[in-house]
């Protein structure tokens, strides 16, 4: 819960920097910060969207924009809309294309959240002497006496975005603010129209924000064509099914759309950039028990002391799962699952939760057997 500010304590209010959206989650945060007596301003990023198409990125069209300018009148706030284009495309678009280049299913949310929204935006609210920054993640912090922050799940368990925000340091936590993750979904759409903003009953954005129609595998068509360079589909015997219009274009877990006949259904079990092969197999082949990540960041800021036990997701929506965790060196930690675990995905992200509180992550480098 974000304290509320007694203004007679002190000339000054503490002064917040909301990042809008022009959706119900991030206009709630703003007029929440509004009422328990912070100054706020609003911000919004104008982010890349792919040149010569016409659909524009869904995080800020103009749609968007103008019901965030619209919620910022209403709460009286001052509103900026902030360039972001170059450094969005170099950093996320550019990580996402080079992930599926690379042969992995690469999650640019992670990226998005580490360098735009809490490096590049954090760095535009301290330019504004502001104190905080705010943003409509559904997820709770906990400050302690030492002056460590902690994550927590948020109270709306089907809507907790901790795992995205397992990126984040306590250099960024000490600036963080999160007004929205104390309250379920259905309460914050209740107090946008006790608040009267005009985002109420607007749509949650679902897909990632920049791929124009929506379709990552016209997106990648269209800006790295190398990647639908056909190859064998296989059996982990060697044995060949078929040919693949393209790694990228396939998951850890497919069944339908591979093209190919069986006696039993088959599903992608690997991707073999190094022979440009979709490996597949029957379901049962497609538990792992024990992975490996790769720029492990841990949120105290210290890895923990030797091994512990913790409650892990190997994807957003991913049910969590028990595990042994190792901290390893040069940033890596093993990961050993008490059961065989299915889809883990190289490129996507392992979060690692002890309880409510999230202890840190890392990418998916490898999964074992």
């Amino acid at each position: 819960m974000v304290a509320r500010i007694d203004p007679g304590k002190s000339n000054t209010k503490p002064r917040v920097v909301v990042a809008m959206s022009g959706g119900v989650d991030s206009s709630v945060a703003a007029a929440l910060l509004v009422d328990q007596g912070y100054e706020v301003i609003g911000m919004m990023m104008r982010l890349w969207s792919e040149p010569g198409m016409e659909a524009h990125n869904r995080c800020c069209t103009p749609d968007a924009m103008a019901l965030a300018r619209r919620v910022a009148a209403r709460l009286d706030i001052l509103f900026y809309a902030v360039d972001a284009r170059q450094v969005f495309h170099d950093s996320v678009v550019k990580f996402f294309i080079d992930g599926y280049t690379q042969g992995v299913t690469p999650n640019p949310c992670l990226v998005c959240n580490r360098h735009i929204r809490w490096e590049f935006l954090l760095n535009r609210a301290l330019a504004l002497d502001a104190d905080y920054m705010a943003t409509g993640h559904y997820t709770r912090l906990r400050r302690g006496e030492d002056g460590r922050v902690e994550i927590l799940r948020a109270v709306d368990a089907g809507k907790d975005q901790s795992y995205v925000l397992h990126v984040l340091g306590q250099e960024q936590l000490h600036h963080a603010l999160f007004p929205v993750g104390d309250y379920t979904k259905p309460r914050i759409r209740e107090m946008a129209r006790e608040f009267d903003l005009p985002v109420a009953d607007r749509a949650d954005s679902q897909d990632l924000c920049f791929l124009g129609n929506g379709d990552y595998r016209e997106f990648l068509a269209r800006n790295v064509p190398q990647v639908a360079a056909a190859g064998p589909i296989l059996t982990r015997d060697g044995q060949i099914l078929g040919e693949h219009q393209g790694l990228a274009f396939y998951t850890i877990g497919q069944r339908k759309g591979l093209g190919i006949a069986a006696p039993h259904p088959l599903y992608v079990l690997d991707k073999d950039a190094g022979r440009n092969a979709l490996v597949v197999g029957q379901k049962e082949e497609l538990g792992r028990q024990e992975l490996v990540t790769q720029g492990t960041n841990w949120v105290s800021g210290e890895p923990p002391e030797g091994t512990f036990r913790a409650l892990v997701k190997i994807r957003y929506k991913a049910a969590d799962a028990w595990a042994t965790v190792t901290p390893l060196e040069d940033g890596r930690a093993h990961v050993r699952f008490d059961h065989a675990v299915r889809d883990i995905t190289p490129g996507q992200a392992a979060v690692f939760y002890d309880g409510e509180v999230l202890a840190g992550g890392g990418v998916i480098e490898e999964a074992v057997i």
